[in-house]
């Protein structure tokens, strides 16, 4: 007779962590009538101001056909905008037209600017160390 595998603690909790995290962004992502692909790039976007087709396709994987498709979709919404690098002018940088700091697009980052509040709130060796445990066991599980 074999007993289930049990899950660590900590596995579980991280589970459950992912697991939150995916719904919440799924739950912004309906009630701004988003596509998955179209909120990262938006939040990707906020985060990278500047960043071109090609950052936006390696980050999420996909062509830079996809990425093109992806970016009309965006600056059509009215929610990025195209324009051209001061370095290149035949470059072109995509850049927000909304802040995610405000309504209604702030939902695409409440669950991590909560996260973040919470992790404000314990002391820095606690994060410290904590830190250090969930680098180590990406590293162990990352490694070939």
């Amino acid at each position: 007779m074999t007993s289930a595998r049990e899950p660590s603690r900590l596995r579980q909790a991280l589970l459950r962590y992912s697991r939150a995290r995916a719904a919440a962004f799924a739950e912004a992502r309906r009630q701004l009538n988003m596509g998955e692909a179209d909120a990262k790039a938006l939040v990707f976007v906020a985060e990278h101001p500047g960043v071109r087709a090609a950052d936006i396709a390696a980050h999420l994987g996909i062509t830079a056909a996809g990425a093109t498709a992806l970016i009309d979709r965006l600056v059509e919404r009215g929610v990025a905008t195209r324009e051209f690098a001061d370095d290149d002018r035949r470059a072109i940088r995509i850049m927000p037209a909304v802040s995610l700091q405000e309504e209604p697009w702030s939902a695409l980052c409440l669950f991590d600017d909560t996260f973040d509040r919470v992790v404000r709130s314990h002391t820095d060796e606690r994060v410290q160390e904590f830190s250090e445990l969930l680098d180590e066991l990406t590293e162990a599980v990352s490694a070939p």
